[in-house]
């Protein structure tokens, strides 16, 4: 009995208010935090590995359904590559014309005259049948809108082709010499903005291809125009007059594949639709048949064959790097791909 009580004595004995004596109690056990156990087991789940094993594959681009997170533009072919292209050779033909006439060439006047005339109708035509109803290029007049690329375009083209004709009529029929000089000078000035803002209104939309590539666009598109005018002059006119036309045509085509190529270096991944695909196939024409041209120009300057078909590539290989570009841009904005991960590595580089 005596024993007993001993025994309960001393366990109560080391029972105190903070617990048994000698026993941390719970509350002042050391976990994970304190001896940084939790925290590097944290750090691997963080990175997607549990013992050093991956464990959350690491995340693939994709979006909804696979579809295109942009509205490509509702533009479709031949209409608006051709409008760009014809609009380009009219441009530059204005300016090839009036040098002519100033350098005292009328047989290169007149094919250049009536050439820029004859493509400024066509690209109104083409731009005109895109829209649907002619109304609605007469409604795009009743505003002007400096920041807006088709605003200023639909102005410019709307006062180039009236002064083109006027320029063509004087120069093929001889008539109204003085009228048709200042046509021919009106022209040429609007000449390089006919040739170039086409470049401002495909870089103003959110299609990568086209966006991403703004600062060269215009360069690009002001090169093809003066290859294409440059391989008319080659194609139409006697040889005697036409080494304007094989410079000018020179020029555009060093413009063109310099600005070209310096686009899809820094545009990076989103330069892929004019290497892939469709785009691909007339961009690498283009350059092609850029390349050949200005051989056969500086190549057949007293064969009247060669000069020929010189600015017949010359003339083709402008029109295939515009239908490359339209079809690339159309490649670009059906890809998600191009829209979202450029956004991504731009939103890091800013942080």
């Amino acid at each position: 009995m005596s024993e007993r009580t001993d025994v309960s004595a001393s366990s109560s004995a080391d029972v105190t208010t903070n617990g048994l004596r000698g026993v941390r109690p719970d509350r002042d056990a050391l976990t994970g935090v304190a001896t940084g156990k939790r925290g590097r087991r944290r750090d691997r789940r963080r990175n997607g590995q549990r013992d050093g094993a991956p464990t959350v594959p690491a995340a693939e681009f994709t979006s909804y359904y696979g579809m295109p997170v942009i509205n490509k533009p509702v533009w479709s072919s031949p209409d608006i590559p051709g409008y760009l292209f014809l609009g380009g050779l009219a441009g530059a033909a204005s300016l090839l014309g009036a040098g002519a006439q100033a350098t005292g060439r009328p047989a290169l006047g007149r094919v250049s005259t009536a050439g820029a005339f004859g493509a400024g109708v066509l690209s109104l035509v083409g731009l005109v049948h895109d829209l649907g109803k002619p109304s609605r290029f007469l409604h795009m007049l009743r505003v002007f809108k400096v920041t807006s690329p088709m605003s200023v375009g639909s102005w410019v083209l709307a006062g180039y082709v009236p002064l083109a004709g006027i320029a063509a009529v004087s120069s093929v029929f001889g008539k109204a010499p003085k009228i048709g000089m200042a046509a021919t000078a009106g022209s040429a000035l609007l000449g390089p903005a006919v040739a170039s803002y086409t470049a401002a209104l495909i870089s103003d939309t959110a299609v990568p291809a086209w966006h991403d590539g703004y600062p060269e666009m215009p360069f690009v598109f002001v090169g093809s125009g003066a290859s294409a005018a440059g391989g008319l002059g080659l194609l139409a006119a006697p040889l005697t007059q036409s080494g304007p036309a094989r410079a000018m045509a020179v020029f555009g085509v060093g413009t063109e594949l310099a600005s070209f190529e310096r686009m899809e270096r820094r545009i990076g991944m989103t330069a892929e639709p004019y290497s892939q695909g469709r785009g691909g196939v007339y961009v690498r024409a283009g350059k092609a048949l850029s390349v050949l041209g200005v051989a056969g120009a500086l190549l057949g300057r007293r064969n009247r064959v060669v000069s020929a078909l010189s600015g017949a590539a010359l003339l083709a290989s402008s029109a295939a790097t515009r239908w490359g570009i339209f079809h690339a841009g159309m490649q670009s904005a059906n890809d998600p791909k191009y829209t979202i991960i450029p956004q991504r590595e731009r939103s890091k580089d800013r942080r």
